[in-house]
């Protein structure tokens, strides 16, 4: 793993977990800290073979020194894209956070090496990961709810409401700082989640955007508040928001779909149920289950019976589960599990074009702008 091993990250906390909730997987090693003496003592931590920097941990790989299936990478925005080129150049699956990249060029550049490698890469939008976001998926792809016409997505939070950049707090000071995470704070940490909803739930890509940013917190320099309206592929009508301005909310964010025969509606802080309405009438509300009627590519992603929770932790583990099931099935193991679309290397660019042009529009007056 790179990254992930400083006193208030979250994101190693959470991967070392959902790696280890499947015994058919288990964190061996890592580049865990900026700083290399800081890098070892976290891997004391966490009980795994330490290496000071990536380069180190990538140059063991090739020697034989250290064994490795892939490499997750859980660092901060402008931390991923170095890493990530060169495990992928040496051939090495990545599991990457998102947003991918800091950049459109920089997302272009692993897509061409992931297309050249043919190496699997894994996009870590952690809500994907959700059986029931899995579900609505596979119904939208299956035509139950025809033709897609509008999708509404959204993800609101509060937590940046005030200046919390300024006391110091790391995970504030890393994605309001231009510099470690890009042109967008709210768009690119967040938005990138709604816009993701919108996207690869429904299989249909937003060809140009209207959008306004805004900042609404005193001394702040990128966006905390985001808004688009997109139009989709197929002539539908995306309205995508997300922001960190909203008092009181916490992690609220979900999608609804409007087709032509029916609509589908999901919110991550009731992850357990998927609610489909009918053009009959009839309002039918799907539920986290082994033993109801689900499709197999999402079923075989179940790991407890109905009445069960399956959260945050199962959602981001079946990610490190799709990535093990393409690296099994790309060594030709027998009986491996198809492995689930989820979003890869494609939809990191597509992300990140995304925001770049809701950028442009917004200092454009909220002009109409290709993706």
């Amino acid at each position: 793993m790179i990254g992930g091993g400083g006193p208030d990250s979250f994101f190693g906390m959470v991967h070392n977990r959902a790696i280890a909730l499947d015994a058919s997987r288990e964190l061996v090693a890592g580049a865990l800290r900026s700083n290399p003496e800081a890098a070892m003592r976290a891997a004391d931590d966490y009980g795994i073979a330490g290496y000071p920097t990536y380069q180190a941990l990538l140059e063991a790989v090739q020697s034989g020194e250290q064994a490795l299936d892939y490499v997750a990478i859980v660092t901060p925005n402008f931390a991923h894209y170095e890493p990530a080129k060169a495990f992928l150049q040496a051939g090495i699956p990545v599991l990457c956070e998102k947003p991918i990249t800091m950049t459109v060029a920089e997302a272009e550049d692993l897509a061409q090496i992931v297309e050249r490698q043919q190496v699997p890469f894994v996009l870590a939008h952690t809500y994907t990961g959700h059986p029931m976001m899995m579900l609505a998926k596979e119904m939208i792809h299956r035509g139950e709810i025809g033709q897609v016409r509008k999708v509404v997505s959204w993800y609101n939070q509060g937590w940046l409401a005030t200046a919390l950049e300024q006391t110091g707090q790391q995970q504030a000071s890393w994605r309001t700082d231009p510099a470690r995470t890009g042109i967008s704070n709210c768009g690119g940490d967040i938005g990138t989640h709604a816009f993701i909803a919108a996207t690869w739930v429904t299989g249909l890509a937003v060809e140009r955007v209207s959008a306004r940013l805004n900042t609404f917190v005193e001394g702040r320099v990128l966006d905390d508040d985001f808004n688009v309206i997109g139009e989709l592929e197929n002539g539908g009508i995306a309205l995508i928001t997300a922001t960190q301005i909203a008092v009181g909310y916490r992690n609220d964010n979900g999608f609804r779909v409007f087709g032509t025969t029916g609509s589908i509606e999901w919110h991550q802080e009731r992850a357990e149920c998927l609610l489909v309405r009918h053009g009959d009438g009839r309002d039918i509300t799907y539920w986290i289950g082994a033993e109801f009627d689900l499709p197999a590519s999402v079923a075989s992603y179940l790991r407890v019976p109905s009445g069960h929770h399956e959260d945050f932790f199962p959602a981001l583990a079946n990610l490190h589960t799709t990535i093990e099931r393409l690296i099994r099935s790309r060594r030709g193991e027998q009986d491996v599990p198809v492995a689930f679309p989820h979003p890869s290397v494609q939809e990191g660019v597509a992300g990140m074009k995304f925001v770049a042009a809701a950028v442009e529009s917004s200092n454009n007056s909220g002009a109409w702008t290709q993706v």
